[in-house]
């Protein structure tokens, strides 16, 4: 080889410059960064809110040539003060995946589609369902919303579904969640009022979590309870020995869905030992004298032998009750998934309303939001209210909704949607024969998951509206329609505290993929009521829409002037009225003044005996499945955060399941070994992992693994429909 061949592979092996080894230098990245790839190297940034949970964090979105490449928390935020989950860290990464669709697709054969243009797509889209419409009635279609859209386009949904195309049935994905906490607000306090503020999380001295697991599923959140400087009392009450039981000062470890029972008696205890606030109750409240008369039933013998929790530590508990002077009780899935999942939310409202533990700060019966726009899907999705958080069976709400909307009143219907679970039943029946699903995956995410399957196989046509073409639920699609994902559109979130919050497009949808406002824009086009939606022209003028809907209700933020405001001000929480003269503070609390929501001003005791589990553990089935959150870093059906390889490494690939050592013992059961966990109605393989966070008798599963809701059990709470996920009965067999 000569002297020249040998320098010019030299130079190959040793090269300092070029492509990749551009890729591998760190430069400083400006704007609070550190150092970051050249690649990422930011020209400018941007705020806005994360898209993943309730919490509402606050994001910088750091952007090179007008696009979004590099994240990192909001320091001045009232949200998250300069902190993110690994999601938060994430949310960029997820919108880039070989998983997005980026054309509409036609189900040609099974397991096979065909992209086509927007075109033969939305006549398909329009066709298919006006035929169905024609010959089965306006009942036969429906539609499944999404706590995950901006607020925005849920409204934008909720109308054309239902007032341009003539829909009566339509719910949303926030029944999995909220629907109980929602309910139960409404019955106690006159309308769906979350009162707290997340500085409420420091400024207790005793904090009561229910069936909750901010470590995990609300992180920074539970970084505000650190940041707590009262060194507070952190009670939990759980059937399973949680993160943030292991971090707790009491653990009640209850039997599960004992807690009803439990919070009688607990307030029977209250009572007897003298420890109401008999003025609060006397000025605010109604009712009181019967829900006394009813907790006589519970006495601490009775609720001890229920619970399986020590009278010790019941009656500590009700002393932190009485001497803590800000007591806050907060409570997530582990109340609102269950067959008595309202009534149980109520017990913990009707224990702060005795005590006086609301409307100040560091108190409240305060139920934490899953979705990052629950909030959003509660008040303007048009499913279980008329937009605003109106009523469909109110002759004057539906009059001022036409009024605003400049839209035949009879064009609203007079009657309120099935319920998500009587949708589906209603496919089962065949009285519902088209569905269109929008953001959502409940091939994965409904309960007893194989049945769900069989229901939306049985449907004449299925339409799926996603980021993803590889969900559970896309792959039983006769259509897919490819839509922009967050951080890829603009509109509102509004989070667990009320807080309204603004997301932003940073970066371009891929392909054809267009955000779901232009899709349903394009739709009633299609559909030939584009005329009716005429001042729906973008987000921006749909919030100014959704601004004069909401005047007059509790949820009133016709105060606030635009998106500008949103974002100067660090949001917005409701109410915000236009009469008020100066700007909002802010951290507000509902409530101070002792005024709720119902005609009279009062808050209502609400109670009724439990029910007994629906499916208790038997000879057969010895087992009671738990399911619930298993890692900070996934969450819900994985349909994003599987889509980082980040937050893949941060928990199992594999399904696994939570069981205690004495029951591994008795069933020959190692670690790690591969067992079967078995129900009436499916069966699962996963790995054993030998525990003593759960009791004996009892497993526990993450509901993130799509085989979960394999096993889950179709029993719903029957004042707010929402499907009990939190138990059932089952059985192990080694492989």
């Amino acid at each position: 080889m000569s002297i020249i061949d040998q320098s010019k592979l030299s130079s190959l092996i040793h090269q300092k410059e070029g492509h990749l080894t551009r890729e591998l230098l760190l430069s400083p990245g400006g704007f609070g960064l550190g150092k970051v790839p050249e690649k990422n190297l930011p020209d400018a940034t941007t705020q806005m809110v994360c898209g993943f949970c309730g919490t509402g964090c606050n994001l910088n979105i750091h952007l090179k040539n007008g696009e979004g490449v590099c994240i990192s928390p909001t320091t001045e935020y009232p949200v998250n003060l300069g902190m993110a989950c690994p999601k938060g860290w994430e949310a960029l990464s997820v919108l880039d995946s070989p998983d997005r669709a980026v054309s509409p697709l036609v189900k040609k054969s099974p397991n096979h589609w065909e992209p086509v243009d927007w075109d033969s797509a939305l006549s398909l889209f329009t066709s298919k369902f006006k035929a169905i419409q024609e010959k089965h009635g306006n009942e036969s279609v429906a539609f499944l919303s999404t706590g995950q859209m901006v607020t925005e386009e849920m409204a934008f949904l909720g109308a054309l579904a239902k007032f341009g195309m003539g829909m009566v049935h339509g719910d949303g994905n926030t029944r999995q969640c909220m629907a109980s906490a929602v309910t139960a607000y409404k019955q106690s306090f006159g309308f769906d009022s979350p009162p707290f503020t997340y500085q409420d999380l420091e400024e207790s001295d005793v904090l009561v979590f229910v069936g909750a697991n901010p470590c995990i599923a609300h992180p920074i959140m539970w970084e505000r309870v650190v940041r707590n400087p009262h060194s507070p009392q952190i009670v939990v009450v759980d059937p399973r020995k949680t993160e943030t039981a292991m971090q707790s000062t009491l653990h009640l470890q209850i039997a599960p869905k004992s807690d009803l029972p439990l919070f009688y008696g607990i307030a029977q205890l209250l009572i007897q030992k003298g420890y109401v606030d008999a003025d609060y109750v006397r000025e605010h409240t109604e009712d009181f004298d019967d829900f006394k008369a009813h907790v006589r039933d519970y006495p601490l013998e009775r609720i001890t032998a229920e619970t399986g929790v020590s009278q010790e530590k019941i009656e500590q508990l009700v002393d932190l009750i009485h001497t803590g002077k800000r007591v806050s009780f907060w409570w997530t899935m582990g109340v609102n998934q269950s067959y008595q999942g309202v009534r149980t939310a109520q017990a913990i409202i009707n224990l702060a309303l005795m005590t006086g533990n609301i409307g100040r700060p560091g108190t409240g019966p305060n139920s934490i939001t899953g979705q990052c726009n629950a909030m959003g899907s509660r008040l303007f999705s048009n499913t279980t209210n008329l937009l605003g958080g109106h009523d469909f069976l109110n002759d004057h709400h539906r009059a001022k909704v036409a009024d605003i909307l400049d839209i035949p009143v009879d064009r609203i219907p007079a009657e309120n949607s099935l319920p998500y679970h009587k949708i589906m039943e209603g496919i089962l029946a065949g009285k519902i024969k088209g569905l269109w699903v929008i953001c959502t995956n409940p091939a994965h995410s409904w309960i007893n998951q194989g049945q769900a399957r069989d229901i939306l196989n049985r449907l004449d046509f299925l339409v799926v509206q996603d980021m993803y073409h590889t969900t559970e639920t896309a792959r039983h699609a006769d259509l897919i329609l490819p839509a922009a994902g967050w951080g890829e559109k603009e509109g509102t979130f509004i989070n667990a505290e009320r807080r309204i919050g603004r997301v932003k497009r940073i970066k371009r949808a891929p392909g054809q993929a267009l955000s779901d406002f232009s899709i349903f824009k394009l739709i009633a086009q299609y559909w030939g009521c584009g005329e009716m939606f005429a001042q729906w022209s973008s987000p921006a003028e749909v919030f100014q829409l959704m601004k004069k809907l909401s005047a007059g209700q509790a949820c009133d933020f016709s105060g606030i002037e635009d998106y500008t405001a949103i974002e100067e001000q660090g949001g917005i929480q409701w109410p915000f009225a236009a009469s008020e003269t100066e700007p909002p503070q802010q951290q507000r609390r509902l409530f101070e003044d002792g005024r709720y929501f119902h005609e009279n001003g009062r808050a209502r005791f609400i109670f009724s005996e439990p029910t007994r589990m629906p499916e208790a553990p038997s000879e057969q089935y010895p087992f009671v499945l738990l399911t619930g959150r298993g890692t900070a870093s996934q969450w819900h059906t994985q349909t994003r955060t599987r889509n980082s390889d980040v937050l893949r490494k941060l928990y199992p690939n594999r399904i696994y399941v939570e069981i205690n050592p004495e029951d591994a013992q008795k069933h020959s059961v190692q670690p790690n070994d591969l067992i079967f966990v078995e129900s009436q109605r499916g069966r699962l393989k996963a790995r054993a992992f030998i525990t003593q966070s759960v009791q004996p008798g009892q497993l526990f599963i993450p509901m993130h693994y799509e085989e979960t809701n394999q096993l889950t059990d179709a029993v719903f709470d029957p004042h707010s429909s929402q499907p009990s996920y939190k138990c059932c009965a089952v059985r192990i067999i080694n492989e």
